[in-house]
């Protein structure tokens, strides 16, 4: 059995962190190393993290440099094959690994297995949606468009494949090695790292079908870092100057299009109508054309930010519920019927 790291990123995840910890204790795949990596978090995290007794578990610190510095940290203290990312206040269900490692093992050219997600509330309900990415055929021209994994928690990565992307990088008067973009640490550098997998490597993307990873919706400090998150998506895509010149040049606007709807979305969910219409309208402002390719997840978060503009909120929140009811419907016949054409 392949041991996995699992390295789970702790920064002010107070309220959550116990339940993060035993959602991984709980997987029936059972060969893995917990790194919980204390990104300089100024709350009881770190304290929680100390109560578990179990030699699996490591806790390394280091001062507040941001999530993508906590995921190289993690992936240089790492001995397993497979890496695994959590953050510290999402959750994962108990076959999430043992069905992921099945994938990477039945598929050697695939480099990174990622599964779908079920969102869930700050206490921990599930709100009856999921993140539907794609299970295969992710290339450069979706990627662009969408985060093809949904979220930092669904991947399960082959050291290989880090192998495959790393550089170097003086921090601090040493030599590094890295593999997320430290200089991204607002918009978390994820979209960086997956374009460099598609454009400098060999190895596939893909999912499986199951909502093995459940992703907490979590409004703390999102809606004043909406626009920083833009700023420094807008450095991501610029960086492809240095190794695909011609994919910047062809595709920059439209990857920027794409992460501003991204993010009205976003404001839309944390109840922020003005922001919402600011972002969707600039969105289409930078590139119309989002309107014909994605009609629906375009259509959708303009109406419903002028929704949550225009009306009062109790009557918001009953169309919302109602259509919260009908897309996770949707969503969950989907999902079965992709796991029996995968059986079959």
């Amino acid at each position: 059995m392949t041991k996995v790291s699992v390295i789970v990123l702790v920064y002010k995840s107070e309220p959550y962190i116990a339940a993060t910890i035993h959602s991984v204790l709980a997987q029936t795949y059972k060969n893995f190393e917990i790194l919980v990596i204390d990104d300089g978090s100024p709350d009881r995290s770190v304290q929680i993290c100390q109560q578990f007794d179990d030699p699996r578990i490591r806790i390394i610190r280091q001062e507040n440099r941001g999530v993508p510095a906590a995921r190289n940290t993690g992936i240089r203290h790492a001995k397993g094959e497979y890496i695994a990312f959590l953050d510290g206040d999402d959750l994962w269900l108990p076959q999430k690994l043992e069905k992921q490692i099945a994938h990477l093992e039945s598929s050697p050219f695939v480099g990174m297995s990622f599964c779908r997600s079920s969102f869930i509330d700050e206490r921990g309900k599930c709100l009856g949606t999921y993140q539907m990415p794609k299970l295969k055929g992710i290339n450069l021209s979706y990627l662009i468009r969408c985060n093809p994994i949904g979220n930092g928690s669904a991947g399960v990565i082959r050291r290989k494949v880090l192998e495959d992307i790393k550089f170097t990088h003086q921090q601090h008067g040493n030599f590094e090695d890295c593999y997320f973009d430290e200089q991204f640490r607002i918009s978390g550098g994820e979209t960086d790292f997956l374009l460099r997998i598609l454009i400098q490597t060999q190895w596939k993307i893909e999912g499986i079908p199951a909502a093995l990873t459940l992703y907490r919706v979590n409004s703390g400090g999102m809606t004043a870092n909406l626009l920083k998150r833009l700023e420094s998506a807008s450095q991501e895509i610029e960086k492809t100057r240095l190794y695909a010149p011609e994919l910047n040049l062809r595709w920059r606007g439209v990857i920027k299009s794409y992460y501003i709807r991204y993010l009205a979305r976003s404001a839309v969910r944390f109840r922020k109508g003005k922001t919402a219409v600011k972002l969707i309208h600039l969105a289409l402002a930078n590139y119309g054309k989002l309107i014909f390719e994605e009609p629906y997840r375009t259509l959708s978060t303009l109406i419903a930010a002028y929704l949550l503009l225009l009306l009062p909120q109790k009557l918001y929140n009953r169309i919302e519920t109602l259509a919260i009811k009908a897309i996770g419907t949707i969503q969950e016949r989907k999902i079965k019927q992709d796991t029996l054409n995968i059986r079959h």
